[in-house]
């Protein structure tokens, strides 16, 4: 996965590798909270695996550091830059509509590996769904 990272004055970011569509997406609120926090013991281990060579289980305990609505992160600048990066992904609508959950993993060596980013939205037939892992 390639990660942001500055080269002089060029920037790169990872992309997803598709968007969700807009008409298949359900509105959800602040109230749906308790719900994405329990979807996540499924939406994570689909995600990002249990671990990496070194670390086989990495991935198996995790804290939510944020999990809101992007309109939510509006005001509070270090979350409100992902909302940023969801609308340029997807757009206004579609990033209107999602969810940014960051996440850190307390059995990461290092503070590289031990912060996620994960876009979320509810799909009216589906349920929950990751439509970009940023970390």
């Amino acid at each position: 996965m390639i990660s942001f990272f500055t080269l002089g004055s060029f920037e790169v970011h990872a992309q997803p590798k598709e968007c969700p569509v807009l008409s298949e997406l359900k509105q959800t609120s602040i109230k749906d909270r308790k719900e994405v926090i329990e979807e996540l013991n499924t939406l994570i281990p689909k995600t990002y695996g249990i671990g990496i060579d070194d670390f086989p289980d990495i991935y198996t305990k995790w804290n939510v550091v944020t999990a809101k609505p992007f309109l939510k992160t509006v005001g509070n600048k270090e979350e409100e830059d992902y909302f940023g990066m969801a609308k340029t992904f997807c757009g206004k609508e579609i990033a209107e509509k999602s969810w940014l959950v960051r996440l850190d993993f307390p059995k990461a060596p290092g503070a590289n590996l031990a912060q996620g980013q994960i876009f979320l939205a509810k799909s009216k037939e589906k349920g929950w769904f990751v439509w970009f892992q940023y970390h």
